[in-house]
């Protein structure tokens, strides 16, 4: 493919992906992960370098990811009544330069982030950070960083993802 073919891609990707989370097609969105793909909502934002030697605000595998998908589909998840739904509002992705030594794509988009719960409105903004990795003519989540405005902030429950 030529290099605009893939930008298109990966911005389309993004965009998609979004949708998914805004229709709580979850398990779709799941699986746009890579099978050793992560999560990371770091609690310093864009100062955090790793997740590993400093807290997060979350930082799941595959398998963390599906048992919180799992989780919220469940009617028994009384954490979840009355319902939460969100909405991801985000700028027109960037792509940034491809990594040839490890074969990925970097996207960085801007973002708001609505979660509605009952009354209770939780307003976010920040910016996500994927690397992407092309599997089988197909792209997959290597990792989304979701870095909060405000990520050092005390912050509500978050049920979802930002």
């Amino acid at each position: 493919m030529t290099a605009h073919v893939w930008e298109t891609a990966l911005v389309q990707f993004v965009l998609d992906e979004a949708k998914a989370l805004n229709e709580g097609r979850y398990e779709d969105w799941l699986a746009l992960f890579a099978h050793d793909g992560c999560y990371w909502v770091p609690l310093n934002g864009e100062r955090q370098a790793d997740p590993v030697n400093h807290a997060s605000i979350a930082y799941e595998d595959t398998v963390l990811l599906a048992i919180r998908v799992r989780r919220i589909g469940n009617p028994r998840a009384h954490s979840m009544a009355p319902g939460v739904s969100s909405l991801h509002v985000v700028q027109q992705p960037r792509v940034d330069a491809p990594d040839a030594q490890d074969g990925e794509y970097r996207v960085t988009t801007p973002f708001v982030y609505v979660e509605l719960k009952g009354e209770r409105q939780l307003l976010l903004a920040g910016t996500w950070r994927h690397r992407l990795r092309a599997q089988n003519d197909s792209l997959r989540i290597v990792q989304k960083r979701v870095d909060l405005l405000n990520a050092s902030a005390p912050h509500e429950a978050i049920h979802l993802f930002p």
